[in-house]
């Protein structure tokens, strides 16, 4: 359990301190392809919540 938890504090640092170290660079043609980008995006929320109500079913019909 303990490596787990530093596994994931781990995680968490690298992931902020490569966060920040993107900040500081821009992309050009970003105003331009924003409508693309939230398209992309709504479709991978769109897809992520039907897999997670498929995965919680399956927990509930398999496991409870």
């Amino acid at each position: 359990m303990t490596f787990a938890i530093v596994l994931v504090i781990l995680i968490l640092i690298a992931a902020v301190i490569f966060t920040l170290s993107l900040t500081g660079k821009s992309d050009d043609g970003y105003s331009s392809s924003t409508k693309k980008n939230t398209a992309n995006l709504t479709y991978i929320y769109i897809i992520a919540i039907f897999l997670s109500v498929i995965a919680l079913a399956v927990y509930i019909y398999f496991f409870t």
